[in-house]
């Protein structure tokens, strides 16, 4: 589960179109999220076929801002995202984004971005998700 992040000029029908280019496709949007912050929106997408998202919406003018995010997956109850975020905290990672991707009321996946990607990785090893 890797995130597509998309920054385009704020219009009317961009969602429309970015979600017309997917089902054409026949990629599902598995979870979205759209922030507009003056003239630009900023969507976070996951999809069924990440790469072939990827693709086709660059072949159409969206390019996806390559971050550096990886998948978390706890225990849907209070208390776990205190208990990954302290976790990284004592080895002095910095967290630089999150995104709640999914929750099913057993677990949740959250997406998150850190200043040190490897040893972020090393330290939640336990949780990852590697369905990339």
């Amino acid at each position: 589960m890797k995130p597509i992040i998309l920054v385009e000029n704020d219009r009317v029908g961009l969602l429309a179109d970015i979600s017309y280019i997917l089902a054409k496709n026949k990629i599902n949007i598995d979870t979205i999220s759209v922030n507009v912050v003056g003239d630009k929106v900023v969507l976070v997408l996951t999809v069924s076929d990440n790469k072939k998202a990827v693709a086709v919406l660059g072949e159409n003018g969206y390019k996806n801002i390559k971050e550096d995010y990886f998948a978390v997956k706890v225990d849907d109850k209070p208390g776990e995202l205190n208990r990954i975020t302290s976790l990284l905290s004592k080895e002095k990672v910095n967290i630089i984004n999150v995104h709640l991707l999914t929750r099913d009321g057993k677990h949740t996946v959250i997406a998150l971005k850190t200043d040190k990607t490897k040893k972020a990785r090393e330290v939640l090893k336990d949780f990852l998700v590697e369905n990339e």
